[in-house]
C-alpha cells in the first residue's frame, strides 16, 4: 500500500515523476507529493491531497524541476490524509524522504528525538524516519551511512527513497518487509515500489532484497545487503505488457480485467497440462519429493485469495481425499497452532508482497511441514522467494482495487494442484484425469460465453439501485464464492454485502428478508441444488426478493418480480465456482457504476496490503 516512484536522470524529472505516480495510483490514493533538487541544490516540495490529478494540477502551476527527485502516493495509515501528512517529508530542509510501511516503534523514536530538539509538523511514522537520518547526518555520517544506521533503529517494514541536497547527483533506498525495484534506463537510473511504474522508462529491472539498501545515480548504482556488503542483484528484462496500465476501450480497469480472464485462464493452463495430463513439475523441480511426504495441507491467504483457499478446501477433501484446513493469514500468525506431520503449506497472495501471508510463511518453524508452496502472480515477489515451491498465475498485472483475473488464475492453480493430489492418493484415474483436463481446456470458451451476459447482467443491477444491503447464498464450495461475490459489491458500491451458506438461513439471517434486501443465489447443477431451490423458497415466503445465477437445466425460472433468474452455461460441478465468480464480478461492477462510486479506487482500499 502506498507507492514510490523515484528517479535520478540527465535530464528534468518532474513530470515522469508524476507519470511514475498515476502507474502506481491503484496502490493508494489519498495523498501525493514529489520533492527535487534543483540547480541551485535546493529541495523543491510539491504536495497535494486527494488523487495524482491534484499533484499534476500543482506541477502545472508551480512548476519544479531537477535530475533527482523522489515521488509517493499514499494510502494513509498514521494521521489523517491531507497536505501536511502528504510525503516526501523533510528533516533539517536538507533531506527529503518517501516512506512505503509501517515503524512500530516510532512513537518511541519520536519521544527521543524529540527531546533532542527536532520539530515534527506531521502526524506520521515516516517523519520519525527522515529525523533519524538528520540526526546520523549531523554526527558526520554519509547519506548511505545515515540510512543504513536509522534502519537499524527501526521496528517494522519500510521501503525508503531519500534525497540529500549535500550529496545532490543521487538518491538512497533501502528495504525491509516492503518491495522496492530498481529500474535501468537509457536517461537514467529509477526507483519503484512496483515494477509496471518503471514501464514509462526503464527497460530492465532488478529487486532489492529484504535488508538491502542501494546508492542510485544518473550512470549507475551500487546494492549492499543487509552486512552493508556490496551485492550483486539478478538483472531482469521487462515482461509485462506494455498496455498494462491503460483502460484501452473500457471505462474501468476493473472491466477491463474482468474481460481478460479468458486469456489468463488459457495463459495459466499453458504448459501446465501435456498430452492430456496435469504436469507435476508445474509447482517446481522439486515438488515430487514434497509432494511426496504430504499428508495434509495448511493454505495461508488474506482477503480474496482467502477465498480461493476455501474453494480449494472442498476441491481438495472431495477430490484428492486430502484433509485441509484454510487460515487468514494474519489470524494465523498470533494464535497456539497444531500442524500434524506431513503438512504442505500453500501461500496465495496475487502480489507475493503481503505482509500478513509473508510474515506467516516466515514465522513457520515447525518440523511437521514438509514444504511451503507459494501461489502468486509476481515472479520476482518475496513470497516466491521465500517458499520451497511455486506456481506462477498469468493474469498479468491488475491495476483495479478489486481482484478478478487474479482470483480466477489461482483457482485454476489450486484445482491443478488438486488433481495433482488426487493421482498421488490413487483417487484420479487415468479416464478421469483426461476428462478433468479436458473441461480445464474447455474453461476459456465457458468464461466467454459468461461474459456474452453482461447486458443481461447489467440490467439486474438496476434492482440494486436504492439498496444499501444484500444477503448472497450459495452451498457447498459455491459458498465461498458467495463469499467473494459479497466482498465484492462492498468493495466498490459501499452496499453492506453478507454471505451465507444457504443452509444457514433459518439460523438467524432469515430475520433480514424483506422486500428491501436483494437476495444474491448462486446455484449450479449440484447434488445440492434441490436444497438450495428449498432455500429459495423460505425466501420468497418472507417477501424477499431474489436473484439467482442458475446453470441453464436447473429447472429454475423467472417467475415474478421476486425471482429473476440469470442461466449460466452448463459446466461441471468442479468447475463452478470459477464461472459463477465470473457474473458476480460483473454484477459488483455494474451496481458500482449505477451507484456512481469509484469503481478503480474505492474509499479507503488500496491493492497490495504490503502493512499489517
Amino acid at each position: 500500500m502506498c507507492g514510490i516512484f523515484s528517479a535520478v536522470s540527465t535530464s528534468n524529472i518532474a513530470p515522469l515523476l508524476v507519470q511514475g505516480l498515476m502507474r502506481l495510483e491503484y496502490r493508494g490514493y489519498d495523498s501525493a507529493g514529489l520533492a527535487v533538487i534543483d540547480e541551485q541544490t535546493d529541495i523543491q516540495r510539491l504536495r497535494a491531497e486527494g488523487k495524482v490529478s491534484g499533484l499534476s494540477l500543482q506541477l502545472q502551476k508551480t512548476p519544479v524541476s531537477g535530475h533527482v527527485g523522489i515521488a509517493h502516493t499514499r494510502w494513509a495509515t498514521h494521521g489523517k490524509p491531507n497536505e501536511t501528512n502528504a510525503h516526501p517529508h523533510v528533516a533539517g530542509n536538507r533531506i527529503a524522504l518517501v516512506h512505503n510501511g509501517i515503524i512500530e516503534n516510532y512513537l518511541e523514536l519520536k519521544s527521543r528525538l524529540e527531546k533532542a530538539g527536532f520539530q515534527f509538523v506531521s502526524e506520521t511514522d515516516t517523519e520519525v524516519i527522515a529525523f533519524c537520518i538528520y540526526e546520523k547526518l549531523l554526527k558526520g555520517a554519509s547519506i548511505l551511512q545515515a540510512v543504513q544506521a536509522a534502519g537499524d533503529e527501526l521496528l517494522g517494514s519500510y521501503a525508503i527513497c531519500v534525497l540529500d541536497k549535500e550529496a545532490p547527483q543521487q538518491l538512497v533506498a533501502a528495504r525491509r518487509g516492503s518491495p522496492l525495484v530498481i529500474g535501468i534506463g537509457v536517461t537514467g537510473h529509477f526507483v519503484a515500489s512496483d515494477p509496471l511504474a518503471l514501464q514509462v522508462a526503464a527497460e530492465q529491472f532488478l529487486y532489492l532484497e529484504e535488508g538491502d539498501s542501494a546508492v542510485i545515480t544518473a550512470v549507475g548504482f551500487t546494492v549492499y545487503d543487509q552486512h552493508h556488503k556490496i551485492a550483486n542483484r539478478e538483472i531482469h528484462s521487462r515482461r509485462f505488457r506494455y498496455d498494462a496500465a491503460d483502460k484501452g476501450q473500457y471505462r474501468h480497469f476493473m472491466l477491463k480485467e474482468i474481460f481478460e480472464q479468458s486469456e489468463a485462464v488459457q495463459e495459466t493452463l499453458s504448459d501446465r497440462v501435456h498430452h492430456g495430463l496435469l504436469v507435476e513439475e508445474s509447482f517446481g523441480l522439486n515438488a515430487s519429493r514434497v509432494f511426496e511426504k504430504t499428508k495434509q495441507i495448511l493454505i495461508l491467504a488474506c482477503g480474496t485469495s482467502y477465498h480461493a483457499g476455501l474453494v480449494a478446501r472442498y476441491w481438495l477433501e472431495a477430490m484428492a481425499g486430502i484433509s485441509t484446513q484454510v487460515e487468514i493469514a494474519s489470524e494465523f500468525r498470533y494464535r497456539k497452532r497444531v500442524i500434524l506431520p506431513g503438512t504442505l503449506v500453500v501461500a496465495i497472495s496475487q502480489s507475493g508482497e503481503t505482509a500478513d501471508t509473508l510474515a506467516a510463511i516466515k514465522s513457520l518453524s515447525e518440523p511437521e511441514i514438509c514444504g511451503t508452496l507459494a501461489i502468486c502472480n509476481v515472479p520476482e515477489s518475496a513470497l516466491i522467494r521465500t517458499c520451497d515451491l511455486n506456481f506462477l498465475t498469468a493474469a498479468g498485472p491488475e491495476i483495479g482495487v478489486c481482484s478478478t483475473k487474479a482470483f480466477t488464475t489461482q483457482l485454476v492453480a489450486l484445482l491443478l494442484l488438486t488433481g495433482i493430489m488426487a493421482k498421488r492418493q490413487g483417487r484420479l484415474p487415468l479416464k478421469e484425469e483426461r476428462e478433468l483436463v479436458q473441461d480445464l481446456s474447455h474453461l476459456p470458451a465457458l468464461i466467454r460465453a459468461v461474459l456474452e451476459l453482461n447486458p443481461v447482467v447489467q440490467q439486474l443491477a438496476t434492482q440494486f439501485a436504492d439498496k444499501n444491503h444484500s444477503l448472497f447464498l450459495g452451498r457447498g464450495a459455491l459458498f465461498p464464492i458467495a463469499l467473494e461475490g459479497a466482498l465484492k459489491l462492498k468493495e466498490i458500491s459501499y452496499i453492506h454485502a453478507e454471505a451465507y451458506p444457504a443452509g444457514e438461513l433459518k439460523h438467524g439471517p432469515l430475520a433480514l428478508v424483506d422486500k428491501n434486501m436483494p437476495i444474491v443465489v448462486v446455484a449450479p447443477h449440484s447434488v445440492v441444488l434441490e436444497k438450495l431451490k428449498s432455500n429459495i423458497e423460505e425466501v420468497r415466503a418472507r417477501g424477499g426478493r431474489l436473484m439467482v445465477f442458475a446453470a441453464i437445466d436447473s429447472g429454475l425460472k423467472t417467475e415474478a418480480e421476486d425471482l429473476v433468474v440469470i442461466n449460466l452455461p452448463s459446466v461441471s460441478e468442479t468447475l463452478s465456482p470459477i464461472i459463477y465468480s465470473i457474473a458476480l464480478q460483473l454484477l459488483a461492477y455494474h451496481v458500482a457504476v449505477l451507484k456512481g462510486t469509484d469503481v478503480d479506487q474505492p474509499r479507503n482500499l488500496a491493492k497490495s496490503v504490503t502493512v499489517e
